[in-house]
């Protein structure tokens, strides 16, 4: 099974990182459900800046480990080496 690492930009500009193996609904439960995260509940609407898709569970969660630990300006380079990677 496929996990996704992801970066949200919420609607105060702070970021927030998690894991999932369905992006989309992942998403959706952030900005309309009660099952999205207490952090971005009172920051939506989200979107998504970054993700990266991971073999398993476990190399999922180590990596979110990893960038979890990074500062935020680390975060935004990394995001920002995602979109030139696409531009």
């Amino acid at each position: 099974m496929k996990y996704y690492l992801y970066i949200l930009q919420c609607n105060d500009a702070t970021l927030y990182t998690g894991i999932t193996t369905d992006l989309n609904r992942r998403i959706k439960e952030h900005n309309t459900s009660q099952k999205g995260a207490k952090y971005t509940k009172t920051r939506r609407p989200v979107k998504v800046v970054y993700q990266e898709e991971l073999e398993d569970k476990s190399s999922a969660l180590k990596r979110e480990y990893k960038v979890k630990k990074l500062s935020r300006k680390e975060k935004l380079e990394l995001i920002k080496k995602e979109k030139n990677l696409f531009s």
